[in-house]
């Protein structure tokens, strides 16, 4: 079987050949060959020599590591009522960003002309080149159609259906471009920078919406038509009344979102209007926020019983907006009880750690992963 220089890189990005006897070890392939792949990636400034590896009884061998300043992604975060746009190096570190105010109701045209601009803007104040930006990427917060990377239905975005963001970007950036669903995005985030090598994970975003990415043996699943993990549309009895964004009644995303929160603050007199003003009276310590926040993780739970006990994921991960002691309390309230022993029992349930930079480093990471394929740099390199 063909080893070629991406196949190399690969096995020193993962981890498994540190040195060129490493790589010789693993791929059966001769040192004069060996050779000329790893010249070939440090011709091409892919990887760079770290120093000695561990002493080998004469001659100490040279490391070799992936060259995370090779290049750079830029990732963008749309939210329902801000974006935020961050260029990053190649292990999806921040290197500068921009927070926009833009509501995604303006539009996607107006939204994405605001994220390249900032995107232009980010390269110029870090005297970077646009040839060093490897690709870019962009989480939003609908379902995305997998083969097309067009928004499918997204019940909060309206007039973003099937809207050719890809095309859109590459007037501007002719790079690579990946579009993700938000929580999709958040749950690659988290997971490359804290749960690498779990089985599974399942992340829970409840802001102004509710979705859920799913991580399973280190890659997103998607479903066939990208709606996996939409459980804000799950029908809830409690909620029977209530017309929810997609049209429906009885949506969880109706009664249980920061959406429907912001709704019954705002019938109290307090002022939000959605998921991140939610967050705000939470953190202010707002009662009445704290007690509506536990009865939505409550109902969410119960919801999340039929989705642990489906997949029994190792990690699950409450994030966005509403991420919080009360939602996550009330979660474990009904989670817990609803489900069979089994599928709990080495269950970890806690709240996300990246906050905002979740979907950006896991943007960063996916397209990474895609860029820096076998494939891709096989191909690159011929």
């Amino acid at each position: 079987m063909y080893v070629g220089p991406g196949d190399v890189l690969h096995l020193i990005r993962s981890g498994k050949a540190r040195t060129r006897g490493d790589i010789q070890e693993e791929t059966g392939m001769s040192r004069m060959t060996v050779a000329q792949r790893v010249d070939a990636l440090l011709k091409a400034e892919l990887i760079r020599e770290a120093g000695t590896a561990r002493p080998s009884g004469g001659r100490r061998p040279t490391d070799l590591a992936f060259n995370l300043q090779h290049s750079c992604t830029i990732s963008a975060s749309v939210e329902t009522t801000s974006s935020r746009v961050a260029l990053t190096d190649l292990s999806g570190a921040i290197i500068a960003d921009e927070h926009l105010d833009i509501a995604v109701d303006d539009g996607p045209e107006k939204v994405l002309h605001a994220i390249t601009e900032a995107g232009l803007l980010l390269l110029q104040r870090s005297s970077t080149p646009m040839a060093k930006v490897s690709g870019m990427g962009i989480s939003i917060p609908g379902p995305v159609d997998p083969h097309t990377l067009r928004p499918s239905q997204p019940p909060i975005m309206p007039g973003w259906d099937a809207y050719p963001i890809v095309e859109f970007i590459q007037d501007t950036f002719p790079v690579p471009v990946l579009v993700e669903n938000d929580a999709d995005a958040m749950a690659v985030g988290e997971y490359s920078t804290g749960f690498a090598g779990v089985p599974s994970l399942c992340l829970v975003k409840v802001s102004t919406g509710i979705g859920t990415g799913l991580v399973i043996d280190g890659q997103v699943y998607q479903g066939v038509d990208g709606g996996a993990g939409d459980i804000g549309h799950v029908r809830h009895p409690a909620f029977a009344g209530l017309q929810c964004q997609c049209g429906s009644f009885g949506c969880l995303a109706a009664g249980a979102s920061g959406g429907a929160i912001a709704r019954k603050l705002a019938e109290m007199g307090i002022d939000a209007s959605s998921g991140r003003d939610v967050r705000q009276q939470l953190l202010a310590g707002n009662v009445d926020t704290m007690r509506l926040t536990h009865d939505a993780g409550r109902r969410l739970g119960e919801v999340m019983a039929t989705v642990v006990c489906l997949l029994n994921p190792a990690v699950l991960l409450i994030a966005g907006d509403l991420a919080s002691s009360s939602l996550i309390g009330g979660i474990r309230e009904t989670l817990y009880p609803m489900s069979l022993p089994r599928a709990t029992r080495h269950l970890d349930v806690r709240l996300a750690a990246l906050g905002e930079d979740a979907a950006i480093r896991g943007m960063s990471s996916l397209l990474v992963n895609q860029v820096f394929s076998p494939a891709a740099v096989n191909a690159r390199l011929a």
